[in-house]
């Protein structure tokens, strides 16, 4: 980081600042090699099993929003973090920071429906803290949540992004952009009339559905801030491989297109809550897409793309039109607060 250099919203928008932040800061300051992986949840043995184990902080504006709330988001986001580094979700942690003159009706409806959250995701929330902090020093209510997982026959842990050759296939359970999007609908002073919802989900049973068919996933990453755009750019940096996908196959509802187009938005780059992107091998990819089809989370999956052995490290789109563009990480902060 650079002398003086201060905290931008960009920093939490998951794409380049973000990147920079993680390595920069808390990568150097805490290395180790659990911490170098970089992934959702970090991997790890203890005895004889094999655990994951995540955290992540919730801090959405507004609480309430088409499809889900504050309190739905933090358990499915961290049930998929567990989920997509291959393990079982089973407990939860929460920790509530709560504003000075908060309703306690609000409070209420957060709490059930993070519980309603947890039973349909088969996942037990058993630990918790409460803070209160004076009117004026926090926006109503912050979440922060862990999550431990377990890997066992039907979970097993990821190959290796070493295992990724060219040919092998990128596919999505969904259309993208949507969470973003509604969220950005439900901010009053945007005064926009939509009918999008978040597509906010716990991803556990999608993915169980895969595994227990032995499909062959190579990388699984919920594109969530950052969007799908920022996820393919990261799966291949650094990497001897490339990513292309096609425009025409991303499945993207037509509100959301057209909202997007409205405030200056790309789709790939706008956060999801209930999208996983998976590599599978080639010989997989028609198994998985059907298997992802006939799942409620997997109606309008799809198979967006191909590992590629040109331009290594690079993604690419190949536009409707038959051209090409490049497609880097999210530069700066698209839309704060989105989670």
């Amino acid at each position: 980081m650079k002398p003086n250099a201060r905290i931008l919203l960009g920093h939490g928008s998951g794409g380049r600042l973000s990147h920079e932040l993680v390595t920069g800061v808390f990568i150097k300051k805490f290395e180790n090699t659990v911490l170098a992986g970089l992934t959702d949840a970090a991997v790890f043995p203890l005895n004889a099993n094999k655990l994951a184990f995540t955290t992540d902080s919730f801090v959405v504006n507004p609480l309430f929003f088409p499809g889900a709330d504050i309190g739905k988001l933090a358990v499915a986001g961290t049930v998929n973090d567990l989920a997509v580094s291959g393990a079982k979700p089973l407990y939860l942690s929460a920790s509530f920071i709560l504003e000075e003159g908060l309703e306690l009706d609000i409070l209420e409806k957060v709490t059930d429906s993070m519980a309603r959250e947890a039973r349909q995701a088969g996942v037990m929330i058993v630990t918790g803290d409460t803070k209160v902090v004076e009117k004026g020093k926090c926006d109503k209510l912050f979440i922060n949540t862990a999550g431990i997982g377990i890997f066992d026959e039907t979970h097993r842990p990821l190959p290796s992004p070493e295992n990724i050759s060219s040919g092998d296939k990128i596919l999505i359970n969904g259309t993208i952009g949507d969470h973003g999007m509604a969220v950005m609908a439900a901010r009053n002073e945007l005064n926009l009339q939509s009918a999008i919802s978040s597509d906010c989900a716990s991803l556990n049973s999608l993915i169980e559905s895969l595994s227990a068919q032995n499909i062959s996933i190579k990388f699984m990453r919920d594109a969530t801030r950052g969007g799908l755009g920022t996820v393919l750019c990261e799966l291949c940096e650094n990497r001897p491989f490339g990513v292309l996908i096609n425009e025409e196959t991303l499945p993207v509802k037509e509100q959301v297109r057209g909202v997007c187009e409205l405030l200056g938005f790309d789709p790939l780059y706008v956060a999801n809550e209930g999208k996983v992107v998976m590599v599978v091998g080639e010989n997989d990819a028609a198994k998985a897409l059907e298997i992802m089809l006939q799942h409620e989370l997997g109606a309008e999956a799809a198979i967006i793309g191909e590992i590629v052995g040109d331009h290594p490290g690079k993604t690419w789109l190949k536009t409707a039109y038959g051209s090409t563009r490049m497609v880097d990480m999210l530069a700066g902060e698209q839309l704060p607060r989105i989670c």
